[in-house]
């Protein structure tokens, strides 16, 4: 399954001229319009969706300050919300909170680092904000899994609950946020505190 946005909160451009948007052209509409969310899907439609609320991005912050945290002492590349990754199926997506090791992060020119990183992050987070629906940000996170991603994070304040995806394993769910997520064995040592993501 492909992930889609909800239709009820998100807008989709799609046609030939939306399909033959080169990835510089592509990251050209998304600079001229940095106060919208936009992804590209698989096929190359385009979805906008609109902006999150505060509660989700303070989440999302706490969930990026304490990756920062450890990836300052273990290494690598945390990186926030605003980041694009060019996946190998073509899709271009955003994750809240992901994380590159230091020898992907390395690899990448000066010139790459400065449009849509051209490759998978190892780790992500994402984060469901009122607007989203759950069955896509699930969907999303498969997509994650089959492009490269070894684990995320899918983190519902909401609900107190938290799914965990890990590449060939079954989806881990995780009830209340009065306990930490393992970031083993791809982040060795880190854990995500879910109790200072409660707000």
């Amino acid at each position: 399954m492909t992930y889609f946005p909800d239709f009820a909160e998100a807008t989709v451009l799609r046609g030939a001229l939306i399909a033959g948007f080169s990835d510089d052209g592509f990251f050209q509409f998304c600079q001229e319009n940095d106060s919208a969310r936009i992804e590209r899907t698989a096929n190359h439609e385009i979805i906008i969706m609109p902006p999150i609320g505060g509660d989700s991005s303070a989440t999302s912050g706490d969930a990026y300050f304490q990756l920062a945290l450890w990836s300052r002492q273990h290494g690598g590349r945390p990186l926030e919300s605003s980041i694009g990754f060019r996946l190998p199926d073509g899709a271009i997506l955003s994750p809240n909170v992901s994380w590159l090791p230091a020898t992907v992060w390395e690899s990448l020119t000066a010139q790459q680092r400065q449009k849509f990183l051209p490759v998978c992050p190892d780790f992500v987070v994402e984060v469901k904000s009122p607007s989203d629906s759950l069955k896509a940000l699930q969907a999303k996170m498969e997509q994650w899994l089959r492009n490269g991603v070894r684990l995320g994070f899918l983190v519902d304040t909401a609900t107190e609950t938290a799914y965990v995806y890990a590449a060939s394993q079954t989806v881990q769910t995780v009830q209340g946020f009065d306990q930490e997520l393992s970031g083993e064995p791809v982040l060795p040592g880190f854990q995500l505190d879910l109790r200072e993501l409660k707000g």
